[in-house]
This record gives structure tokens, C-alpha cells and sequence, in this order.
């Protein structure tokens, strides 16, 4: 099978797997290269691939959808990050999502800023509006 893992500004990987385990919402599968073809949606968590030599690798996943057609086995997700190691994984991931966090709150601090000042200057057309 062909494992593509796509975040929304790159391909992550593109490997030749022999087999992949996801978590949907109703629990872990597992897809071999003869499984039938379907759709499932991830929920945050692990995903795990073997490569042809046996070699297990983890990838933290965000929120996604996985296909799986024929050969191709494509997920798609905001979010993911790489490891072959669990621990150093958690690290990654729980860095990484931090950096994020502190990111988001910054961005929602600047927006709660701007809608102030839209409030305040439209009240203020309203004022010059009244006066004349």
C-alpha cells in the first residue's frame, strides 16, 4: 500500500506501508493491502504504519479523514507530527501544540481588539450622526 499523510501545506509523507492503524470514532482498525476500500473520520490520536522491513512509526494526528482506494491509503488532517519514538513524540506534539495554543490566544487577543475599536468608532458615527 501507498501511505500519503497531506496537512494543508504539504505532503507529509509518501511511503510504501504494509500496514496502517487509525482510531475513528468508534474505535482502532486496522488496514492491510487487501482491505476493502472505505472512508473513515479520525479522531485526534495515533496512527501507526509499518514500513515493508516491519519497522513501526508513529504519527500524532489531529482531527482528519482517511481513505483508503485500492493500493492508496491518503489522510488528510490539519495537524500531524512524525516519530518513531512514543516519548519523544509526546514531547513534539505537546511543544508543538503549546506553541500553537500561545499563537491562538494572541490571535483572539487582536481580534477581541479590533472588535472594540469597530464598536467604539461605530458609536462614534452614530454621535456625529445625532449632532447635525
Amino acid at each position: 500500500m501507498n501511505l500519503k499523510i497531506l496537512i494543508p501545506s504539504q505532503t507529509m509523507l509518501d511511503e510504501k506501508v504494509s500496514k496502517v492503524i487509525a482510531e475513528a470514532e468508534n474505535g482502532q482498525f486496522c488496514l492491510l493491502p487487501r482491505h476493502i476500500d472505505f472512508t473513515a473520520a479520525l479522531v485526534p490520536g495515533l496512527l501507526s504504519f509499518e514500513d515493508a522491513g516491519g519497522a513501526e512509526t508513529f504519527v500524532a494526528v489531529d482531527e482528519g479523514i482517511l481513505v483508503k482506494c485500492g493500493s492508496e491509503v491518503l489522510v488528510s488532517t490539519r495537524k500531524a507530527v512524525l516519530g518513531a519514538d512514543l516519548g519523544m513524540l509526546a514531547e513534539t506534539v505537546k511543544k508543538q501544540f503549546q506553541s500553537l495554543d500561545e499563537m491562538e490566544k494572541k490571535s483572539r487577543s487582536a481580534l477581541a481588539k479590533i472588535e472594540v475599536d469597530f464598536a467604539r468608532r461605530f458609536l462614534e458615527l452614530g454621535e456625529y450622526g445625532q449632532a447635525g
